[in-house]
């Protein structure tokens, strides 16, 4: 690459904190286009493993477990083209090309969105009004300075949060009606090209196996081969900044490393790139017998770290906005691992989807709003051929379930499961299934904090003004016109964040705009108003 320096005598270290995607891509970016060595280049990660919120661990005979999962399509640029330099675990292809070969074998296609009275509901009608279709259109074009920390509750009447187009897009991207509007119409700015099949997921990809066997270790396995050090259990409680009137630098890393305080001074020329909050930061996870306990902030470095070093420093961002409200920002996953085929074949049949093809299905009448999905098996690496895994999630953790009278929060994976086979009116084979289950729950406080409602400064930017070589990264800086909660801001942040700090002649390729095609405009115009093509 033409714009590439070369980093070779008294070359700069680079710190990056936090093991997460963000971190990740932001080694692989610096060695690729920043023409870096890796031994120069440090991750520091709190816990035990490296891959932050795209995790995915366990065994058969303790149970696999998946915090979460995120979303990935066509449109993400900057993650295509960073996994386009990646090889597969087994070095035959590229993880980009993995991927969108995968998608071409198997493509989403829903038959069974939402489920209701133990009935499926093949391509639901979205059941908008004419007034919330111009509510949205409204929305989506109206400038984010105007909505301030408006929710979506805000823009819209009670009437919009019943419909199916509601409940398919809270779902799919785990909105709820008191988070931002502002986010809400990025989202809807951002993911209009995929209006058009919504009721069918048509358009989200997966990869091979979950986002931890599938893009983490590849990604990890490429940036250690290149030199770069790995300091795990190593929590960072502090930056120290050299400040003047002109400017501030980290001049300090404070940590503790099993339980021993230290610091590691950072030179003149070294740069210092901070993943800042945490979506699955202070997550605890139950058993097949007991439920989850809820954590808060204290129980983790990452809020604290954040609220340490912005006090006093505004262009740091405001984290209190969004890890002092766990009430609006939690939410329960779990992952259920089946040593008997039962459980898959009566979803397959019920469905009309193999596992892998149907994507999200949504109890609609389920008191907890608990959604499945049933992935291509085997899910994780060496999962043996007699084992079947899958995930899912609720919205509304504290209301009583239907057919345990308890709140999810409080439930274990046995309770969990039995909910979910009332969901599916599973009766016959219900003992034989849950004797062959182990279903582990995770409770998640500040899963969605990075949809609660803010305003411009509440998050940083990438490069805040005023610093030398720093940046941040990851779901809790300003990038505009992209969407959080995804693989895509953090990789675009990470991005963003090396081209800045190394002074490259590069930019992030532009996100991409649908809106202004109007094809997508039109597959957009007849879904809302439920025209069948």
């Amino acid at each position: 690459m033409e714009n590439r320096p070369s980093f070779r005598n008294n070359d700069p270290h680079v710190y990056l904190i936090g093991g997460g995607i963000a971190s990740l891509a932001a080694a692989a970016f610096l060695i690729r286009d920043g023409g870096m060595r890796g031994q120069n280049i440090t991750i520091l990660e709190q816990l035990d493993r490296l891959g932050g919120s795209l995790d995915g661990v366990g065994s058969p005979t303790s149970g696999y477990v998946m915090r979460g999962g995120r979303m990935v399509e066509s449109k993400y640029l900057c993650t295509y083209g960073l996994f386009s330099s990646i090889p597969t675990l087994d070095g035959s292809k590229t993880v980009t090309q993995e991927i969108f070969e995968w998608n071409e074998i198997i493509k989403t296609n829903s038959h069974s969105r939402l489920v209701r009275r133990g009935k499926r509901i093949d391509g639901p009608e979205f059941g908008l009004s004419e007034k919330h279709i111009l509510n949205l259109e409204r929305l989506a074009a109206e400038p984010e300075s105007m909505l301030g920390r408006h929710t979506i509750a805000d823009e819209f009447e009670p009437s919009f949060f019943e419909t199916n187009f509601w409940l398919m897009w809270c779902t799919t991207f785990a909105f709820q009606p008191w988070h931002s509007a502002v986010e809400f119409k990025r989202y809807l700015v951002r993911f209009t090209h995929m209006v058009g099949g919504f009721s069918h997921l048509r358009g989200i990809m997966r990869t091979v196996y979950n986002q931890y066997d599938s893009m983490v270790r590849p990604l990890q396995k490429w940036i250690e081969e290149h030199g770069v050090k790995f300091e795990l259990n190593t929590c960072v409680t502090d930056l120290i900044f050299r400040e003047d009137a002109d400017s501030k630098a980290v001049e300090r890393i404070a940590y503790i490393r099993s339980g021993i305080s230290g610091e590691i001074a950072v030179g003149d020329k070294d740069l210092v790139i901070a993943t800042l909050g945490s979506m699955t930061e202070s997550s605890s996870l139950g058993s097949m017998e007991s439920a989850p306990v809820q954590r808060d902030k204290a129980d983790g470095g990452a809020w604290t770290l954040w609220e340490k070093i912005a006090a006093g420093r505004p262009e740091f961002g405001r984290p209190t906005v969004f890890d002092d409200h766990v009430e609006e920002s939690k939410w329960m996953s779990f992952t259920a691992t089946l040593h008997d085929p039962t459980f898959f074949r009566l979803v397959r049949d019920f469905t009309g989807n193999v596992p892998g093809e149907g994507g999200l299905i949504t109890f609609a009448d389920s008191s907890w709003l608990t959604s499945i999905v049933l992935p291509h098996q085997p899910h994780f690496i060496g999962q043996p051929e007699d084992v079947n895994v899958f995930w899912g999630y609720g919205l509304f953790v504290d209301k009583p379930g239907d057919f345990v009278k308890k709140p999810m929060s409080a439930c274990s994976g046995r309770e969990i499961l039995t909910e979910i086979l009332g969901q599916l009116h599973i009766e016959a084979e219900a003992a034989q299934i849950m004797n062959a289950a182990i279903c582990i729950p995770c409770m998640l406080p500040f899963t969605t904090s990075q949809f609660l409602r803010r305003e411009m400064g509440d998050r940083p930017l990438v490069v805040p003004p005023g610093t030398k070589r720093l940046a941040f990264t990851g779901q809790f800086c300003e990038i505009p016109d992209d969407v959080v909660f995804t693989v895509e801001y953090s990789i675009r942040s990470a991005q963003t964040a090396v081209y800045a700090l190394l002074g490259l002649n590069l930019e992030p390729p532009p996100v991409y705009k649908g809106v202004y095609d109007p094809r997508v405009l039109y597959k957009a115009f007849t879904a809302l108003h439920d025209i069948k093509a």
